[in-house]
């Protein structure tokens, strides 16, 4: 109950983008932290969630450009992606962001600057377009073993939604037998 009112009140910080097949985008959004919080850059933020139950390494990926980081440390253009627990974990972590070796996030201060391009191998973009539409952001936290000592840091959402491709597949569908 505690944790679906800190949901509530957080900010939406990041959209991860699925509309580019076999592309994910992820985008600060310039919400503010809901924590003041300092962590490891190397363990990261936990997209908690993220593959809505799939769980599944994270298949091969490439990172296309980048200058994502938290608002408060510079970013180093390279930061990584991957799903912990050896496929039992449904969260994204992303992770090694910054040139500093600590993230920094102040509460009420913007929390995430910039964006971040992955290619992504068929199987795990399928894997994502499957899963939630929103969720928490935990830090530091690199997979769901971390979460009872990580804070929520705010939202995060999937644009479009992957609910929202399933409508449009029908909607398309439907719009398809009208015509005939």
């Amino acid at each position: 109950m505690i944790a679906t009112a800190m949901t509530a009140s957080a900010d939406v910080l990041v959209n991860l983008d699925l509309s580019v097949e076999n592309q994910l985008t992820m985008t600060a959004t310039g919400g503010n932290s809901a924590i003041t919080a300092t962590g490891s850059d190397f363990t990261g933020i936990l997209f908690d969630g993220f593959l809505g139950g799939l769980g599944g390494g994270t298949g091969f990926n490439f990172l296309v450009s980048s200058d994502f980081s938290s608002a408060q440390n510079p970013a180093d253009g390279t930061p990584s992606f991957s799903v912990g627990g050896g496929g039992s974990d449904f969260g994204l972590n992303i992770w090694d962001m910054s040139t500093d070796t600590n993230l920094t996030f102040s509460e009420g201060r913007t929390a995430f600057i910039g964006s971040a391009v992955w290619t992504l191998n068929s199987n795990f973009y399928q894997n994502m377009l499957a899963g939630t539409d929103s969720g928490n952001i935990y830090f530091p936290a690199d997979d769901d073993g971390d979460i009872p000592g990580a804070e929520v840091l705010g939202t995060y959402t999937v644009v479009p939604a992957p609910s929202g491709f399933a409508l449009l597949g029908l909607g398309g569908v439907v719009a398809g037998r009208r015509r005939r």
